[in-house]
C-alpha cells in the first residue's frame, strides 16, 4: 500500500468516527442537559468538515509534477493543515463563547448517563489518535497529523466535561454551571493545540531546517555508491510526502566530466531506490582537493 492510499484510508476512518460520535454528542448533550457535552459535539462536527479538507489536500498533494508544477503539488497539504487549525480555532471560540453565556443561563443538573458516554468516547478518541498519528508518521502527511491531534483534543474536551459533569452530579445545587466552565476550560487547550499543529506546517512552507536524521541516512547512503568520497552541503525541504534534496557529493577531481556525471546519476538513483520518500534529488558534483 502507497503512503497516499494509506492516508486516505486513515482519512475515511476519521470521517466515519467524527460523523458518528458527533450524532452521538448532539442526542447525548441535548436529551443528558449538558453543554459540555454539546460543545463537544460542536467540535466533532467541525472535525467532519476538517477531515474532507484533510482528505482533498493528500489527493491534490500526490498529483504528478506537470509543466506548472514541475515540484508536484505537495505544497498544497500544509496549506491544508492551516485551513484544518482555522476550523479548530473557528470550534474554540464558537464552545468558549456559547459556554460563557450558559455559565450566566441558569439550567437544570445533566444526566448520570452523560458520564457513560463521555467514558466510552474518551476511550474511542485517544485509539483514533493513535491510529491515526501512526499513518501520520508512517506517510510524513502534515495534514493527517493535524487530522489525528483533532482526535487528541476532541478527547481532552471529553475529559474536561466528565470531569465538569461528575462535579456537577457529585455537588448537585449551585454546580449546575460547572460542565460549561469544563466546555470553556477544553476551547483553551483546543487553542494551544491549534498552534502545535500550525507551527510545523508553517516550517514546511518556509523551507526550514527540520530533517537532521534524514541529512544523517542521505550521507550515509551517499556514501556506499561507488565513486564518492564524501559529502558537503545538504539541503531538504518537504513538499507533501515527499523530501526534496539538494546535495553535494565530492568525488576523485582527476576524473572526467562524464564520469562524474554518471556517478551523480547512480547516487541520485541509489538514493531515490534506499529513501523512498525522497522526490526531487538534485546532485552537485565537487572535485576532492
Amino acid at each position: 500500500m502507497t503512503n497516499e492510499e494509506t492516508a486516505v484510508k486513515a482519512t475515511y476512518f476519521s470521517i466515519v468516527s467524527n460523523a458518528s460520535l458527533a450524532i452521538i454528542k448532539w442526542l447525548a448533550g441535548y436529551f443528558g442537559n449538558s453543554y459540555a457535552l454539546i460543545a463537544d459535539a460542536i467540535e466533532s462536527t467541525t472535525d467532519i468538515f476538517a477531515s474532507f479538507l484533510v482528505l482533498f489536500g493528500i489527493k491534490y498533494s500526490n498529483r504528478p509534477a506537470d509543466k506548472n508544477h514541475p515540484y508536484g503539488h505537495g505544497r498544497a497539504e500544509p496549506l491544508i493543515t492551516f485551513l484544518v487549525v482555522g476550523f479548530l480555532i473557528a470550534s474554540a471560540v464558537i464552545i468558549a463563547h456559547e459556554s460563557w453565556v450558559n455559565i450566566h443561563t441558569p439550567h437544570d443538573l445533566p444526566k448520570p448517563f452523560t458520564l457513560f458516554i463521555l467514558g466510552a468516547i474518551i476511550i474511542w478518541k485517544e485509539i483514533s489518535f493513535r491510529i491515526v498519528i501512526k499513518r501520520s508518521k508512517e506517510t510524513h502527511s502534515s495534514s493527517l497529523k493535524a487530522d489525528a491531534w483533532h482526535h487528541r483534543s476532541d478527547a481532552i474536551t471529553s475529559v474536561a466535561a466528565f470531569i465538569g459533569i461528575s462535579v456537577a452530579l457529585f455537588f448537585g445545587k449551585g454546580y449546575e454551571s460547572a460542565d460549561d466552565w469544563a466546555a470553556l476550560f477544553a476551547s483553551g487547550f483546543i487553542l494551544y493545540n491549534s498552534y502545535l499543529i500550525f507551527r510545523p506546517a508553517l516550517g514546511e512552507i518556509m523551507d526550514e531546517h527540520l530533517y537532521d536524521d534524514l541529512i544523517v541516512s542521505i550521507r550515509e547512503k551517499a556514501l556506499e555508491v561507488d565513486g564518492v568520497i564524501g559529502t558537503e552541503k545538504c539541503f531538504i525541504r518537504k513538499a507533501g510526502m515527499k523530501y526534496h534534496v539538494d546535495l553535494h557529493a565530492t568525488v576523485d577531481a582527476t576524473i572526467t566530466v562524464k564520469k562524474g556525471h554518471d556517478i551523480a546519476h547512480d547516487l541520485k538513483d541509489y538514493l531515490r531506490k534506499e529513501i523512498p520518500q525522497l522526490g526531487h534529488v538534485l546532485i552537485h558534483i565537487e572535485p576532492s582537493e
